[in-house]
C-alpha cells in the first residue's frame, strides 16, 4: 500500500495551482458549481501590505537600537486607512500595547494576520458528512461521474470541475484556511480549519495531519445555504493597483467578455469593501474591426463541415466592402491529414463541433468611435483587448489568449511574408468549445493550455489554415483588384506617344506666331516636354527592370521548390544504393550479384534523369525560347518519375496523338509547370490513399496532349479541389496541405511561368469527379508558327 507524505499536498497545490488568477479560477467555479445562481463574491480586506509588513519586521529584527515611538509611527503611515474603521481600530490599538522590540513584532505578526480574502457564494453549501466525505478527499470523483454521465447523454455539462483539486486553490492564496458552510438542513454553519504549514514536515504522513469539522452556534452570516473560503497568511503583496490590473485584465477575461452581460456568470469583487468594476468589451469596437473571420465547424453524419464567413471593410485604401463565404469540405480537411499522418483522419471528428471568430485591425487606419473616444482612446482599447483567446462552456482556458502567448504561431508567420502581417496583437477573437461536445479538448492538470493530443493538434491547425489561408487569401484577392492593379506598359507608352504628338502639333501653330514671348515660351514648352519624355524613359526602363527581377524571383522560387523534391528523391536514391553496395559486398551468388547491379545501375538512371530537370529549369536556360516537342517534352518528364509511380503504386496514362507537335516556348518553365502539377497530385492521391484505406483505390494520372486547340490536359484521381478555390489555388502561399509541406507556391510559380510563354493555365469548371470537386489542369500554348 502506497503511503503519502504531508508535503505531498504541498507540491500538488505549487505544481497545479500556477498562479493568482488561476487560483481565483478554480475557487469561483467551485462556487457555480454549487449551484449559487448570485455567482462568487470576493472580498479583499487589507490592512497592511505584505512588502510593508518584511520592511518593518526587517527592521525590528535588526541589532541596532530602535525608537519604538518612531517604529510605531511609521507603522501607523503603512496601514490601509481605506480599511474597514473597526479593523483599523483594532490594529492601531494592539501596536499601542506594545512596549518592546519583540511585543512590536508580534504586534505586527497578528496586524499582517488580520489581512484576508473571502470567496463566498450562495450555493447548496455542505454538511459535515459532506465536508469529510468530498472537500477532505483529494481527487473526488463525485463531479467527474456527472460529467462523464453528460458527455455519454451528450447533454451538457452539470460541472465546470472534475478533478476534485480545486481546494488546493486556497493553498496558492495564503496558508491558512477557514471553510465556513450551511447547506439548508443545517441550523448552524460548519467550520473546518486548514494551516497548510503543518503540511510542512517531511516526517509526517498526510494521515498524520488532524483536520476537523467543528459545528458553530450560529450560522455564521449564511442566511439559507452558502460558503465562505476565508484565506489568511496571505502569500502575496496585494495592494490596490495590483488588485485594479488583476481585475481589469484577468478577471475581464476570466469569462467569455464577448457574451452579453446577462449571460455571463457573476462575479463581483472588493477591495476594503468598495466594489470593483470588471470592464466589458465594447461591441461598438468589433463592428469597428477592418476585416472579421466567423467560424462554423460542426459533425454531419460523422463527417467534419466547416463554413465560414469573411468581410472585409477596410484594408487600408479605397474599396467597397467585399464578403467572402463557403464551406472547408472533408476533402480539403484532410490535407490537414497529409501524407506524413502527424494529424489522425479521426481527429477531424473527434476534435469535435466549435465556433471561432476573429476581428482584425489596421492600426494604421483605427479611428475615434463616439462611444469609447478619439483616435488614441480606441487604439489603447485595441490593444487592451488584442488576443485570441479559447473559451470551454464560458470560462477561460488558460494561457491562451496571454499576452506572450501565441498558440495559433501568427507572429511567426507574419514575419516569413510581406505585405499583410496577420500578427496576434491585430486581432480580437476567441474560440468556443464546451466540455461534452468536445471531450477530447482537455485541460492540462495545472491549467496551463490543453493536453497534447490529436483533437488539440486538429484545433489549432484547423484555425491556422483558416487565418493564414482563407483570410490572408481573400486579403489578397481584393488587394489584387483594387490596389495592385498591373499597369499595361505597352497602353501607357502608345498614350503617351499620342500625347506627345499632339502636344508638338500644337508648339508648331505656336511657333508661326510672330510675338517673340510667344516663340520663347513655346520653346521653353518643348524644352520641358523633352525633359519629361527623358524622364518617363527612365521610369519605363526602371519598370522593365523590376518586372525581370520580379520575374527572376518567382524562377528561383520555382527552383526552390524543385531542388528540394529532387533532394528528397537524391536522399531516397541513395539510401538505396548504400543498402544494395552492402549486400552485394556479402553476397558471392554470381546471378543475385548482376541482378542487384542492373538494379542499382536502373536507379542511377533514373536519378541521373531527375537531376537533369534542375539543369532545365535553371534560370539562364529558362530565359530562351526555343522550339520544344510537346509530347516528347511530356514523355520525359514522366520518364524521370517512374521510380516515384512504381515505388507509390501511381498509375499514368499519356494520350498523345501520333505525331510531335511543336510550340515556342521556354522549354525549362514547361518543364517546371509539369513538374508542379504532379507534386500536387502526387500529394492529394497519397493522402487519400492513406486515408481510405481501401484495397480499391488506385491513384491515377492522366496527360492528354490535344492538338486543337493546342493544349496539355492533366487530371488525377486525388481529392479534388472545392469549386469555391478555383481563383485561390494560384494566388501566392495559398496551401490547404499539411503544416510541413505547406509552400503556397507550387501553382502561383506554374502560372507565373504559363503567362510568362503567353500561354494559360487553369482549371476546366465542367471536368468534376464523383463529389463535385475539379480535378483536371488546362495548360493552353501557342502552336508553333
Amino acid at each position: 500500500m502506497f503511503r503519502i507524505s504531508a508535503r505531498t499536498v504541498l507540491e500538488l497545490g505549487s505544481e497545479l495551482i500556477s498562479s493568482d488568477i488561476i487560483a481565483f479560477y478554480e475557487l469561483i467555479k467551485n462556487a457555480l458549481d454549487a449551484g449559487s445562481k448570485t455567482g462568487a463574491t470576493i472580498h479583499f480586506n487589507i490592512i497592511l501590505r505584505k512588502n510593508s509588513f518584511l520592511s518593518i519586521i526587517d527592521k525590528l529584527s535588526s541589532k541596532k537600537p530602535i525608537n519604538l515611538g518612531k517604529v510605531k509611527g511609521l507603522v501607523y503611515e503603512q496601514l490601509n486607512q481605506d480599511a474597514d474603521p473597526s479593523t483599523l481600530k483594532h490594529a492601531k490599538s494592539i501596536v499601542e500595547q506594545s512596549s518592546n522590540k519583540v511585543e512590536m513584532i508580534e504586534a505586527i505578526k497578528m496586524i499582517y494576520g488580520l489581512n484576508n480574502i473571502v470567496v463566498s457564494d450562495e450555493g447548496s453549501g455542505m454538511t459535515s458528512q459532506e465536508l469529510q466525505d468530498n472537500f477532505l478527499v483529494i481527487g473526488t470523483s463525485s463531479r467527474k461521474k456527472g460529467v462523464d454521465k453528460a458527455i455519454k447523454d451528450g447533454t451538457s455539462s452539470p460541472y465546470l470541475g472534475e478533478k476534485g483539486i480545486g481546494r488546493l486553490s486556497a493553498m496558492r492564496l495564503g496558508s491558512k484556511l477557514k471553510v465556513v458552510t450551511k447547506s439548508k438542513h443545517d441550523k448552524a454553519a460548519n467550520i473546518l480549519q486548514v494551516d497548510w504549514d503543518s503540511f510542512d514536515d517531511p516526517e509526517k504522513l498526510i494521515s498524520d495531519v488532524d483536520v476537523n469539522v467543528v459545528f458553530s452556534d450560529c450560522n455564521e452570516g449564511i442566511v439559507a445555504s452558502g460558503t465562505k473560503l476565508i484565506i489568511s497568511g496571505l502569500s502575496e503583496d496585494w495592494t490596490h493597483k495590483r488588485l485594479k490590473d488583476l481585475v481589469n485584465y484577468d478577471f475581464a477575461r476570466l469569462t467569455d467578455p464577448f457574451e452579453n452581460q446577462s449571460k455571463r456568470p457573476r462575479i463581483v469583487i472588493y477591495w476594503n469593501g468598495e466594489r470593483e468594476s470588471i470592464p466589458r468589451m465594447p461591441q461598438e469596437l468589433l463592428q469597428s474591426a477592418h476585416a472579421s473571420l466567423k467560424v462554423d465547424y460542426d459533425i454531419l453524419d460523422d463527417k467534419p463541415i466547416c463554413s465560414y464567413q469573411i468581410t472585409m471593410n477596410n484594408l487600408g485604401y479605397d474599396h467597397p466592402v467585399e464578403y467572402r463565404s463557403g464551406v472547408v469540405a472533408k476533402e480539403d480537411l484532410l490535407g490537414l491529414v497529409g501524407t506524413s499522418e502527424d494529424i489522425h483522419e479521426s481527429a477531424l471528428v473527434d476534435v469535435g463541433p466549435f465556433k471561432f471568430e476573429a476581428y482584425w485591425f489596421n492600426r494604421q487606419r483605427i479611428g475615434g468611435l463616439e462611444s469609447i473616444g478619439d483616435r488614441e482612446q480606441v487604439k489603447k482599447a485595441q490593444r487592451k483587448w488584442s488576443s485570441l483567446m479559447l473559451f470551454r462552456d464560458g470560462f477561460r482556458v488558460f494561457p491562451y489568449g496571454d499576452e506572450g502567448d501565441d498558440w495559433l504561431k501568427l507572429d511567426r508567420k507574419a514575419m516569413a511574408r510581406s505585405g499583410y502581417t496577420l500578427n496576434k496583437s491585430q486581432f480580437i477573437g476567441r474560440c468556443k468549445v464546451s466540455r461534452t461536445k468536445n471531450p477530447y479538448l482537455l485541460d492540462q492538470t495545472n491549467r496551463e493550455g490543453l493536453r497534447e493530443n490529436q483533437s488539440s493538434f486538429a484545433l489549432i491547425n484547423i484555425l491556422q489554415m483558416l487565418i493564414q489561408e482563407y483570410l490572408f487569401s481573400s486579403m489578397r484577392e481584393v488587394d489584387k483588384q483594387y490596389k495592385n492593379q498591373k499597369v499595361k506598359i505597352k497602353s501607357a507608352e502608345t498614350e503617351l506617344d499620342t500625347l506627345v504628338k499632339r502636344t508638338k502639333g500644337s508648339l508648331r501653330v505656336l511657333k508661326r506666331n510672330k510675338d517673340e514671348a510667344v516663340i520663347a515660351a513655346s520653346e521653353d514648352i518643348e524644352q520641358a516636354l523633352f525633359s519629361y519624355s527623358d524622364i518617363v524613359k527612365k521610369y519605363r526602363d526602371r519598370i522593365t527592370e523590376v518586372e525581370q527581377e520580379t520575374r527572376q524571383m518567382t524562377e528561383m522560387a520555382g527552383i526552390g521548390l524543385m531542388v528540394e523534391v529532387v533532394a528528397h528523391e537524391l536522399a531516397r536514391a541513395s539510401e538505396n544504393a548504400l543498402i544494395n553496395l552492402n549486400v552485394l559486398s556479402k553476397d558471392k551468388d554470381p546471378e543475385e550479384i548482376e541482378r542487384k547491379l542492373a538494379s542499382l545501375k536502373a536507379q542511377m538512371k533514373t536519378l541521373l534523369k531527375r537531376l537533369k530537370v534542375l539543369d532545365e529549369i535553371s534560370i539562364p536556360g529558362r530565359q530562351r525560347k526555343e522550339t520544344v516537342g510537346i509530347i516528347s517534352l511530356v514523355d520525359g518528364v514522366v520518364e524521370g518519375h517512374q521510380s516515384l509511380f512504381e515505388r507509390e503504386g501511381i498509375l499514368v496514362n499519356v494520350v498523345k496523338p501520333v505525331q510531335e507537335i511543336k510550340t515556342q516556348a521556354v522549354k525549362g518553365m514547361l518543364v517546371q509547370i509539369l513538374e508542379n502539377l504532379i507534386s500536387n497530385a502526387k500529394y492529394w492521391m497519397l493522402t487519400r490513399k492513406n486515408t481510405e484505406k481501401s484495397s480499391t483505390y488506385i491513384p491515377c494520372i492522366t496527360i492528354e496532349i490535344k492538338e486543337s486547340p493546342l493544349s496539355i490536359r492533366f487530371s488525377d484521381n486525388g481529392r479534388g479541389i472545392s469549386p469555391e478555390n478555383y481563383n485561390r489555388i494560384f494566388q501566392p502561399f495559398f496551401s490547404l496541405k499539411e503544416k510541413s509541406k505547406r509552400r503556397g507556391l507550387g501553382l502561383y510559380v506554374a502560372s507565373e511561368c504559363a503567362e510568362y510563354n503567353n500561354a494559360v493555365l487553369y482549371l476546366d469548371t465542367d471536368c468534376k469527379n464523383e463529389d463535385g470537386r475539379l480535378n483536371t489542369f488546362v495548360l493552353e500554348l501557342e502552336g508553333d508558327k
